[in-house]
């Protein structure tokens, strides 16, 4: 598969692949107050997003540290992106799927996508962490509009089971051996940044949404276009539509998480 194809261009490849760390075989896009898990990784090598061409450059979010790290995660080559754009900085679909975009033109087979989410389903509580079975789009777009796709002509591509079952199940086992409570849940993707208003939590909740929030929807869609399996894991951060909701709250919570995450991921990558 071509670089030119993905829209990637060659240069940031390169520039991942000076770092003279192994090819990478999983992708990691870490979302608010999570971005720990790169201080996990051995042989490291940090890429700051500005120097990445294709990346859109565009002001940091509060909790993302906004860079790549290159190296090692339970002895399992990855790269780690700190940080993601969100279409709601005024980047288009497209661009905020260029963590897949990149993996694929490194040649990896997963990606794992993490976001700081709302509960929307009842019973849901804030440090909840819910494994994505599947997705809306309701950002009223997709990274696929005027792409020709990786071997030309519209790029249909099936979403059913866009989150691999077979990921999913080791999931489970790694959260059993851990003690751990892994909740499944649909994930709906708005456009943001303004938080949900009750009402729309009321429609989200009627249509079958369990957890909202603001990204991975476009990442997701571009990596399935490009045959990249996925697991998707939200961290409930805040009761949807919640009194006194703020960044901050979401933050926090990711901050107490982290250590629940990082151990339930690297048990998923032992066993990949």
């Amino acid at each position: 598969m071509s670089v030119v194809s993905l829209n990637v261009p060659a240069g940031d490849v390169d520039r991942v692949l000076r770092a003279e760390v192994a090819a990478p075989r999983v992708v990691f896009v870490l979302g608010s107050g999570l971005s720990g898990l790169a201080n996990e990784v051995t042989d490291s090598v940090v890429i700051p997003y500005a120097e990445l061409e294709g990346f859109p450059q565009v002001g940091a979010v509060a909790g993302h540290a906004g860079q790549l790290t290159v190296g090692r995660l339970a002895e399992v080559p990855v790269i780690l992106f700190a940080g993601r754009a969100h279409q709601y900085q005024g980047v288009s679909a497209l661009d905020a799927s260029y963590p897949a975009r990149l993996a694929v033109a490194l040649g990896c087979e997963t990606l794992i996508v993490t976001n700081a989410a709302g509960g929307v389903a009842d019973g849901l509580r804030t440090g909840d962490i819910v494994l994505i079975t599947d997705h809306m789009n309701l950002m009223g777009t997709n990274p696929l509009i005027g792409w020709s796709g990786p071997e030309g002509g519209t790029p249909f591509v099936p979403m059913r089971d866009a989150y691999d079952p077979e990921l999913r199940e080791i999931a489970h086992a790694v959260a059993s051996n851990l003690d751990l409570t892994l909740k499944e849940g649909v994930y709906a993707g708005l456009l943001g940044p303004s938080y949900e208003t009750p009402a729309e939590v009321r429609m989200l909740r009627s249509l079958g949404a369990d957890v909202v929030g603001m990204s991975t929807v476009p990442e997701v869609i571009a990596a399935r276009a490009l045959g990249l399996r996925v697991l998707g894991l939200s961290l409930v951060t805040n009761v949807a539509a919640g009194e006194d909701l703020s960044h901050a709250e979401v933050l926090e919570a990711g901050k107490k998480a982290e250590s629940q995450l990082t151990a339930l991921v690297l048990g998923i990558l032992r066993r990949l």
